[in-house]
């Protein structure tokens, strides 16, 4: 198949050859949503812990005496049931989160994800993405001329993930272009993760021929 290529001012520059096979798979809502969620469970950081009776201070002798007071039975103060107590099944912060993913089904869910976004137009090629120096002007000019192809009119939106950008390789000036653009990401076209594309709405593909050919060669 054929997709078109665009410049920097939004008009169509050329067309890129692409693989069937990897971009017109058909969509799969189970490999995409278990490759995510694993995704998501392996960059969490766990913070939240809570003392068990084991933890809490105090408690080492019996409040009072087993019968005769009238009172309910109890042998420690850092029961729980206490104020200032210890918490039964709350967060501990040694328990791991991390779940193993498959390369093949982490590549399988990248290429399944761009294809759907290919489908909804919601992927885009674009020629070039050089600066001469690093300019946050110029980085606005080229968001609001992409915003002009049909599709991607929200590209432009200052608010939510609106933008993915996958460059052919490390880019500081672009970087620091969009550095202080809070709805869009700059990321090494090899970087491209599948978290990553389900994360921003649409995906801008910089130099084609080159990025698809680092992405295709993940399939080896």
């Amino acid at each position: 198949m054929e997709a078109k290529v665009y410049n920097k001012s939004g008009k169509e520059a050329g067309k890129v050859s692409l693989d069937d096979k990897l971009f017109g798979l058909t969509w799969n809502a189970d490999l995409v949503h278990q490759v995510i969620t694993s995704m998501q469970n392996n960059a969490r950081v766990n913070i939240a812990h809570t003392k068990n009776r084991a933890d809490v201070s105090g408690g080492g002798k019996k409040p009072w005496r087993q019968k005769g007071t009238g009172r309910a039975r109890h042998g420690s103060t850092r029961s729980p049931i206490w104020v200032g107590g210890g918490v039964a099944h709350g967060p501990r912060n040694e328990r791991e989160f991390e779940r193993k993913i498959n390369k093949k089904m982490k590549t399988k869910a990248l290429f399944t994800i761009l294809s759907q976004k290919l489908r909804d137009g919601e992927l885009v090629f674009i020629d070039s993405l050089s600066f001469s120096s690093p300019k946050a002007g110029e980085a606005q000019k080229i968001i609001n001329s992409l915003a002009t192809v049909k599709g991607l009119e929200k590209i432009a939106y200052k608010t939510g993930k609106r933008a993915y950008v996958a460059l052919p390789e490390k880019d500081d000036n672009a970087l620091l272009s969009f550095r202080n653009f809070k709805s869009v990401k700059l990321e090494e076209a090899r970087n491209t993760s599948p978290l990553d594309l389900m994360t921003y709405k649409y995906v801008v593909v910089v130099a084609p021929e080159e990025a698809v050919k680092t992405l295709t060669a993940r399939v080896k």
